[in-house]
């Protein structure tokens, strides 16, 4: 009998650690939790859905958190006028270089300060851009067609262009996207794209693209090589600690940051809204916790390191990591957003908190998520901010 009930202590015994042991790895598996630490305003988060525009929807946005915190009105921005003039006028330049240009719904945070520069800019209400039987962007045939269109017109049968290509071009954008507004009403007032533009006190000049590559001298200017850069335009090129300082000042005094980022890296995850890179080596563990790290295969570690269940250790990204990823392409010009603030994890890690344009629905952050210092130093390929917001230091060597 008292056998038995050895026994019957030591199940229960048992019962009670394993208990335990799947409490504990059910909390360590609770994943990332974020306190905000620096929120700054923003307007509103969209919806680009099925087309490859977020360069447009992360400069609006950008746009209309600068008009929100020069005078406090929150407005809605037209993306799709932006993109109607971008595509009209890459044609143009794609078809007098005989085709050799990137050519696709993919642009820079550059072409929407050149819209609103050369073109204005206007409300969404007053352009959408849905004009062919969807709720939201779908630009696949879109794309398609207006590609096929400019590769017809350098193919050019005539050996000589028409007068007339370039208006068809455009028939094909209004048909899609709609007719271009000459004027519209708001609030009762009647506006063009310019006089619209000027009302918000939006000047174009009042802004700085930024980036950070040791191919070129630092606090001069030079065309990024990056396929969707097809204006060739100049970023000005600073050393990475000025680049992070930048986007800290810019958010600790209430702006906004564009973001150029890849966030093809698999320390991205959209689902649990956090992106990291992770340090796979760990090369600073000691005792119990390095043999237990080190007794795990490659593979072990890998899905260990990107399991996205807690904070883990993260790469020094150096500036030399950054050139090697650039030039290597493991890190290339995928996707625009907007920095919008800072928070910790429940470690003390800093983040940084990212506005997308993939809607809200069923997301964890209702449409935002965090990046890790370490994966905005890597995976980073520029940013933009008003110049005000740039630091005095770092702009005197600029200048």
């Amino acid at each position: 009998m008292k056998s038995r009930i050895t026994s019957l202590l030591i199940a229960m015994a048992m019962v009670f650690n394993m208990s335990i042991f799947a409490q504990e790895e059910k909390k360590e598996e609770k994943g990332y939790v974020f306190t905000d630490v620096i929120s700054v305003p923003n307007t509103q988060v969209c919806n680009q859905y099925r087309s490859g525009t977020c360069w447009s929807f992360s400069g609006i946005s950008f746009i209309e958190a600068e008009i929100l915190r020069k005078t406090g009105k929150a407005y809605d921005l037209s993306e799709m006028f932006c993109v109607n003039h971008t595509y009209s006028d890459k044609a143009t330049k794609y078809v007098r270089l005989a085709g050799h240009l990137n050519f696709g719904s993919g642009a820079e945070f550059t072409d929407v300060l050149n819209v609103i520069e050369k073109y204005g800019m206007v409300p969404d209400a007053a352009y959408t851009g849905l004009e062919y039987g969807t709720k939201l962007h779908t630009h696949g045939e879109l794309d398609e067609v207006l590609k096929a269109y400019v590769d017809a017109i350098i193919k050019n049968k005539n050996r000589k262009l028409t007068t007339v290509w370039h208006d068809g071009f455009d028939k094909i954008l209004s048909t899609y996207l709609g007719d271009l507004p000459e004027t519209f009403s708001y609030e009762g007032v009647e506006y063009t794209p310019i006089s619209f533009r000027d009302m918000t006190g939006i000047n174009t000049d009042d802004y700085i693209e930024i980036t950070s590559y040791d191919h070129h001298p630092f606090y001069k200017p030079f065309v990024l090589a990056i396929p969707d850069n097809w204006l060739w335009a100049e970023n000005m090129n600073i050393p990475l600690d000025d680049m992070m300082e930048t986007i800290d000042y810019a958010l600790e005094n209430g702006y906004t940051v564009a973001w150029g980022a890849d966030v093809s890296d698999k320390g991205f995850s959209w689902k649990k809204g956090v992106a990291i890179i992770p340090d796979v080596d760990k090369t600073d563990l000691e005792g119990t916790e390095k043999e237990k790290w080190e007794a795990l295969t490659s593979k072990e570690k890998r899905k260990a390191a990107y399991s996205f269940n807690g904070p883990v250790k993260e790469k020094e990204v150096t500036q030399e990591m950054r050139q090697q990823a650039y030039d290597n392409y493991s890190v290339t010009d995928d996707h625009g957003m907007l920095i919008v603030g800072t928070a910790t994890d429940q470690a003390g890690n800093k983040f940084y908190k990212i506005k997308n344009s993939w809607g809200t629905e069923g997301h964890i952050y209702d449409g935002y998520f965090y990046a890790s210092v370490a994966y905005v130093r890597l995976q980073t390929i520029g940013i933009a901010v008003n110049k005000e917001a740039v630091p005095k230091k770092i702009m005197k060597k600029i200048k």
